[in-house]
């Protein structure tokens, strides 16, 4: 909780994780829900992907096309780039 007095690299408040889950929402309240369980982890894990990408900054696609072959060989190789 406090780490952000020895880290300026912490955020101050949780508006991400706010952020993250706000698309969500959105989609629920455009659609009206989801039609099934599968749909909505699907929805959920993809949003996910895309997030992590982007606070990484690894390029989106790239990581979109190579996370459907080998998750943990696409996670290692972005985080030795």
């Amino acid at each position: 909780m406090l780490r952000l007095l020895s880290d300026p690299d912490v955020p101050f408040t949780n508006n991400q994780a706010e952020k993250d889950g706000h698309m969500m929402k959105v989609k629920q309240k455009i659609s009206g829900g989801f039609r099934s369980d599968d749909g909505a982890n699907t929805f959920i894990t993809n949003r996910t992907v895309v997030s992590t990408a982007k606070k990484q900054g690894w390029n989106v696609l790239q990581t979109l096309t190579q996370v459907t072959q080998d998750p943990r060989a696409l996670i290692q190789s972005l985080r030795l780039a």
